[in-house]
């Protein structure tokens, strides 16, 4: 794999893609024409090796792509009309999408499951060790003691902490100090790990994955972005890199290992590993199942799927998704690796209703999303610019040490920090009942009190709450900072569980505040008609839920499939209203300071080929984007009956263009048709080594019938067998907002530009992203493999 090996995905070899995209058109190689069937060449008995493949680098043809399956599945049915065992061939073609759907979702889920048994026990061995079973994890040691106190249920004399173990001593400086020590060297020993292991075996194995896996699902081709080796580097820092205690979270890059295994399944099956176009089908619902493992919310992984990484979304692929989504999260609830029965961490049961006067303060979790989010994107890019011109990008391993060392040293004094942020998120999405533990429920009960357990009424603060608010700001202010600093480091790191830390720590200081003034002052106008004295009114864990979807919003600017997630990921199913509140005012918010979500301001750092879906409102024409331009050499073309094969090799040699246009002659310039730079290489190879009479100053025609060549002419060679005689053309006054609508919705490689019928020019995807970045005041050179 030609990648530097302490590099990212994001650094992607610029030399090699500059040349992969000289021209912005696929080196690849069809199998047959794009209009009509039949072998590469006339003398072509047997298909080359490599024909139909893309080389590194490269976008992909999705209209070729298209017309392949077309024609295989045409040739499948002709044939099944002929056996009883074709017949049965074709039913096995038919049903082997359905087979790898639910290979995915077995594979995906399993994996998920693993990972999340791992990070449990892992993340507990930080603190301490069970001394009856070393694998357990604290929660699961004590389940299975005997001398466990409903009071005291997180303490057991089989889990015993690391300074108790060595020294004999609970409590005293000494014991916090070893204990502390320990933190840290724990953190440091997991964050090494996971570095090393992503530095030296899989270097594509880093980051969250999902801008790359948008970028390939827009027909970019990453060669090793999604092999086997990326799987099981994947798989094993990112439990590593979760354990060390770093703010990040596992559910981005549980995308990525989904799509892995979707791509692992796809090299079983010709029909998916021949096909680009296709193999971007199962992607697609892959990265469904991963966000449905990821959340236990099939639903909203469908949905995220379409939302935020799909490029090419048929109705097919979405019934597919929604399969391997199902056998995903079926078999993750078959591992129950929370071991509550259910397939979410965060589950809730509230035991009040919202009301109207609630959406205040939810549409203002909204603002504070939107804010958030659009902070976190400036300063986390700066902070990736930065990166790539200073030492901390030529020594990975020391700035992942670096943060993992101030993050343990500082997250160990707060008890909100120090434990894992999944069940810091689970704490402050929880109601307070009767039974509740924690801090954050240390309210002043009523003696007289005689309701039932589940309904509270508002209590006043009592010091543990007002202790917590303190621990809880803390929280908020290191999440924010840290978080920054965190995303986009050489380890495996995703988003989704530190944004909604974020959001959930704000939501839940601002449920406290607003509950303790309509106790206080519930003889307010706001609270008069709808909080009664001794009525349980406000539910700060809802507040903590409406927080924490705003916050991810804000970052990914994802909507339905936030929503849907959200209810799916707590089972507050009644509370839709105020988390669409929320993510709406969040995306308005975010939106209105900066158009771009965190995913695609990643793609445009690293420079990947994406056209995203933003409208293009420039008036612009396509002559002012083609090439050549003015003072530039002229357009490198073939003519249909008049080259030679010298003139060919010659025209290959001194140039880096994937592709030719063919011409009636260079007089006319009247366009024939285009052909692809390996189909001429791989045409003429063979022709010499197959074909007597083939020479250098052999005529090369694309024509049906052979020129009339004089008898001392050596014999032509025919390749109108790789010609695409309907290239897509545009006329040199076609508006570029239509012209880049074209390209998006087709899948384009390229466009020629005629008039009249008479070749003026050609506009790639690299022309059109280079004009975008300029009418956008960018520097059009520096957006492409930055």
């Amino acid at each position: 794999m030609k990648t530097q090996n302490n590099h990212c995905s994001s650094d992607l070899n610029t030399n090699m893609a500059d040349m992969a995209e000289a021209d912005g058109i696929s080196n690849a190689t069809p199998t047959e024409e794009i209009n009509g069937a039949g072998n590469l060449m006339d003398f072509l008995d047997e298909p080359f090796p490599d024909v139909g493949t893309y080389e590194d680098f490269h976008t992909i043809d999705w209209l070729r792509e298209k017309s392949r399956d077309t024609d295989r599945h045409r040739k499948i049915t002709s044939k099944s009309k002929g056996s009883i065992w074709e017949f049965i061939k074709s039913l096995l073609d038919a049903w082997s999408g359905w087979l790898v759907m639910l290979l995915i979702g077995l594979l995906s889920g399993t994996l998920a499951g693993v990972i999340d048994l791992a990070v449990d026990w892992m993340t507990d061995l930080k603190e301490g060790v069970c001394l009856s079973a070393f694998w357990y994890s604290h929660e699961q040691c004590c389940w299975t003691s005997n001398e466990t106190t409903f009071a005291d249920r997180d303490k057991c004399p089989q889990w015993q902490k690391w300074a108790e173990l060595m020294t004999g001593y609970t409590e005293g400086a000494g014991a916090y100090v070893l204990n502390y020590f320990l933190y840290v060297l724990w953190a440091l020993l997991f964050s090494f790990l996971a570095v090393s292991l992503v530095r030296v075996f899989a270097p594509y194995a880093c980051g969250s994955g999902i801008p790359e896996i948008k970028t390939i699902l827009s027909g970019f081709i990453i060669r090793g972005y999604l092999g086997k080796w990326t799987l099981l580097i994947k798989t094993v820092t990112l439990v590593l890199a979760v354990s060390s205690g770093l703010s990040l979270g596992k559910e981005g890059p549980l995308v990525h290992v989904a799509c892995c295994c979707g791509n692992l399944f796809c090299s079983l099956f010709s029909k998916y590993s021949k096909n680009e176009g296709k193999r971007r089908e199962v992607l697609s619902a892959a990265a469904a199942a991963g966000v449905s493992v990821a959340f236990g919310a099939p639903i909203g992984g469908v949905l995220f799927s379409l939302e935020e990484v799909s490029y090419y979304f048929p109705l097919k692929t979405l019934w597919r998704s929604f399969f391997a989504a199902l056998v995903a999260a079926f078999t993750l609830r078959s591992i129950n690796p929370f071991g509550n029965n259910r397939l979410v961490l965060f589950y809730v049961e509230y035991h009040t209703p919202w009301y109207m006067a609630e959406l205040v303060p939810f549409i203002l979790l909204g603002v504070f999303g939107g804010l958030w989010g659009t902070l976190f994107i400036r300063c986390n890019i700066a902070w990736c610019r930065r990166r790539k011109t200073t030492l901390l990008g030529k020594y990975p391993v020391l700035e992942v040490i670096l943060v993992t060392g101030i993050t343990a040293v500082l997250a160990f004094p707060n008890p909100y920090t120090r434990r894992s942020t999944s069940e810091l998120i689970s704490e402050l999405f929880n109601d307070c009942g009767a039974l509740e533990s924690s801090q954050l429920c240390d309210y002043i009960n009523n003696p007289n009190m005689t309701r039932p357990v589940d309904d509270i009424p508002d209590r006043p603060a009592g010091p543990g709450v007002y202790s917590a608010l303190w621990q809880l700001t803390l929280a908020l202010i290191f999440k924010i900072v840290i978080t920054i600093f965190t995303f986009g480091m050489k380890i495996p790191s995703g988003l989704f569980i530190p944004s909604m830390a974020v959001g959930a720590i704000a939501g839940r200081i601002v449920g406290i505040a607003v509950e303790q003034m309509a106790y206080h002052h519930h003889d307010w106008i706001i609270f008069k008609n709808w909080c009664r004295p001794g009525a349980d009114c406000v539910t700060p864990g809802l507040y903590a839920m409406v927080g924490a979807a705003a916050c991810l919003g804000g970052v990914t600017r994802m909507t339905v499939s936030l929503v849907v997630i959200m209810f799916e990921l707590t089972g507050g199913l009644e509370y839709i209203v105020p988390l669409m509140a929320a993510a709406v005012t969040s995306k308005w918010v975010a939106d209105a300071l900066g158009k771009e979500g965190i995913y695609e301001a990643h793609i445009q750092l690293n420079g990947y080929p994406y056209l995203d879906q933003d409208e293009f409102t420039h008036r612009t024409l396509a002559t002012d984007v083609m090439r050549p331009r003015r003072n530039e050499m002229p357009l490198s073309v073939l003519t249909q009956d008049s080259t030679t094969v010298e003139d060919v090799e010659m025209l290959i040699k001194d140039t880096d263009y994937n592709g030719f246009p063919v011409v009636v002659s260079r007089e006319s310039e009247r366009l024939i048709g285009f052909v692809q730079r390996r189909d001429l290489i791989l045409a003429i190879k063979n022709a010499r080594q197959k074909q007597d009479g083939v020479v250098s100053n052999s005529v090369v025609y694309f024509t049906e019938d052979a020129p009339q060549l004089s008898v001392s002419n050596p014999q032509p060679l025919k390749l109108r067998r790789i010609l695409n005689l309907s290239p897509f053309t545009v006329t040199d006054h076609t508006p570029m907002e239509t012209v880049v609508d074209i390209f998006r919705k087709l899948g384009l490689r390229q466009c020629l530009v005629t008039r009249s019928g008479r070749l003026l020019g050609i506009i790639t995807k690299k022309d059109v992203l280079r004009h975008m970045a300029q009418m956008m005041n960018q520097d059009p050179e520096s957006i492409m493999f930055n």
